[in-house]
């Protein structure tokens, strides 16, 4: 009978071995495949260009797509409570990493993940703190603009400008933050500023009238995502008027905005893409890596938007400037 029983045991610890060696070949590693789940709040090219360099920089970092990971991508179309559906979305998927591109987003991401103590890596947010992302289980970058290069800009393209004028979403804090420096350092260069505050994307054009209507010398933009959404209709309207428009990143000047002091937003992405993958390998938290800011920014000019306006550009502006007609030079401003 012992022998029996010694002869069971044996075939039972067989089986078992057997089983775990032909379950151990079709399992993912231990540390293996990650999913990320990537919500961008809007459609266009500065957002486009986040998660291009966000993909990048995970690349970059030495991790491959479906091998060491898997994207999740949905597109928000700029509505909040879409973006809220995402993140829930995300959420119940138990993704082992959410990523916000732009505010509403990221909040929305935030809030999905807090209970399962997702990380989420933000980018494209100009005031972290403003939007209470700066505590707990999430980091990223932001893109602050670099709003006294750009009066500084605007006043040697136009030296004798009184008035510029801006549109912005008065529900988006990145956009209100961003106001906000400009109306504490437009007088400083002799500017006042007209800014016309909506709350949606079709508000956007007749905000653009009005302020034409007031006579301002030129328009500035923001990144902010509902009036970027519109702004061929901007540039359109500001050319037959004979108004000038700058941009706050390259894409923006690639369309018509005739200058800009901006961000690169595929590095941008790089560098969020470059934070994620350490925390994907284990490496960090997002407690061990405070958001990081982009110091350094271009100057961009469209030399055909500037021509078509009568606007002559300084020397020390040509020779420092990328222009996105097709010029090789490419220095910081």
């Amino acid at each position: 009978m012992q022998k029996l029983v010694s002869v069971v045991s044996l075939l039972c610890a067989m089986i078992l071995t057997l089983t775990a060696c032909g379950s151990s070949s079709a399992a993912p590693p231990s540390d293996g495949l990650r999913k990320i789940g990537i919500s961008q709040f809007a459609q266009h090219a500065s957002l486009d260009n986040c998660l291009s360099g966000f993909l990048q920089g995970l690349e970059q970092a030495g991790l491959q797509e479906d091998v060491d990971f898997e994207v999740h991508i949905q597109n928000a179309n700029s509505d909040p409570a879409l973006a809220s559906q995402i993140g829930l979305g995300f959420s119940a998927e138990d993704v082992d990493m959410m990523v916000g591109i732009a505010t509403p987003s990221a909040v929305a991401c935030y809030a999905a993940a807090e209970d399962k103590n997702i990380p989420v890596i933000f980018t494209a947010i100009t005031d972290p703190v403003g939007a209470k992302l700066d505590n707990g289980n999430i980091t990223g970058t932001s893109d602050v603009l670099p709003v006294e290069a750009q009066l500084q800009l605007i006043r040697k393209l136009q030296p004798d400008a009184d008035s510029i004028g801006l549109v912005y979403t008065i529900s988006e804090p990145n956009s209100v933050y961003s106001v906000g420096i400009y109306e504490s350092l437009a007088p400083a260069y002799g500017f006042t500023l007209d800014a016309m505050g909506v709350s949606s994307q079709p508000e956007v054009s007749q905000a653009v009238d009005t302020l034409l209507s007031h006579g301002v010398d030129c328009i500035t933009n923001i990144t902010d995502n509902n009036v970027t959404g519109v702004l061929p209709s901007t540039l359109e309207k500001a050319s037959d008027a004979g108004i000038p428009v700058y941009g706050s990143e390259v894409e923006q000047i690639r369309l018509g905005c005739v200058a800009g002091a901006g961000l690169d937003y595929i590095q941008l992405g790089i560098q969020t893409g470059q934070m994620a993958a350490k925390i994907l390998r284990g490496e960090s938290t997002c407690a061990d890596l405070p958001y990081e800011i982009i110091e350094q920014y271009e100057l961009y000019i469209n030399s055909s938007a500037l021509k078509k306006l009568n606007l002559t550009v300084p020397e020390e502006i040509l020779s420092a400037a990328t222009d996105t007609n097709g010029s090789e030079k490419e220095r910081s401003f």
